[in-house]
């Protein structure tokens, strides 16, 4: 059964999409079976890894909304794509048709567990399904909570990096006692760091504070390749697998993959 990985911080900026792509790359990389589930309106993700959202038919909108095709509930195998140049690696895509989702769902019932009914149905067809959540604390990102088994949250070290983190550890400690008690949280994630300034360093130890044992060990470092990449609609490995960002997210795979 997957192990969900919601990658998740209100804040903008954070380094928030590209964790997810290139975290979920570096896995497929190891031949681990990912999925990553693109729940962001402005469909980074999905552009991030190659896959064109004005081509797209179905997404995650038709899913969380469940709508319906030929007297049939659009599900997660009905709009998943493949990654061309990644074997072990699919995607859910997002357009910005899944901005409008949260209005939609309002008066519905059970409206918080849209996304882990979806999910279910895969779970087995899974090592790894990594979501990349909104810049928002509404519906969508208590669906991605709800539905997943542990938070990954990137935090960037810059000033304001810890400004919201207490709002969102409220947020993750109501969605355990009232809709998913098994979730944890999976690690704080350092971003953006600059180890020639004092900030960085500054930043780096008031969320190891913080977040006390619960960083992971390695930080991703300020990369200009990183930035390029999804231009490219390429995850790091592929754009230039010789980068100070490639050798981050593999060795931030390999400490996930050795934490099971």
């Amino acid at each position: 059964m997957a192990k969900i990985i919601a990658v998740c911080n209100q804040k903008g900026g954070v380094g928030k999409t590209t964790t997810s792509i290139n975290l979920a790359a570096c896995l497929a990389a190891a031949e681990r079976r990912t999925l990553v589930v693109d729940m962001d309106a402005q469909s980074n993700a999905t552009t991030g890894l190659g896959i064109d959202k004005n081509e797209i038919e179905l997404s995650m909108y038709d899913v969380i909304t469940e709508k319906n095709l030929n007297d049939k509930t659009v599900t997660i195998r009905d709009i998943r794509v493949s990654v061309d140049f990644m074997k072990f690696l699919d995607v859910a895509p997002a357009t910005p048709d899944l901005a409008g989702a949260e209005i939609e769902l309002v008066n519905t019932m059970a409206r918080e567990k849209r996304l882990k009914a979806a999910l279910e149905s895969i779970q087995d067809e899974y090592d790894y399904i990594i979501i990349d959540s909104p810049p928002s604390l509404g519906l969508l990102t208590v669906n991605v909570l709800t539905a997943a088994t542990s938070v990954l949250i990137p935090v960037q070290c810059e000033y304001y990096a810890l400004e919201g983190l207490a709002e969102l550890l409220n947020t993750i400690n109501l969605v355990q006692k009232n809709l998913n008690p098994k979730l944890v949280i999976e690690g704080a994630l350092l971003t953006m760091y600059d180890g020639r300034l004092t900030l960085s360093k500054e930043v780096a130890a008031d969320v190891r504070s913080c977040f006390s044992g619960r960083v992971f060990e390695v930080v991703i470092s300020r990369n200009v390749k990183l930035s390029e990449a999804p231009s490219f609609g390429k995850p790091i490995i592929l754009y230039d697998i010789m980068s100070n960002g490639a050798e981050n997210y593999l060795t931030l795979a390999k400490e996930i993959m050795n934490n099971e």
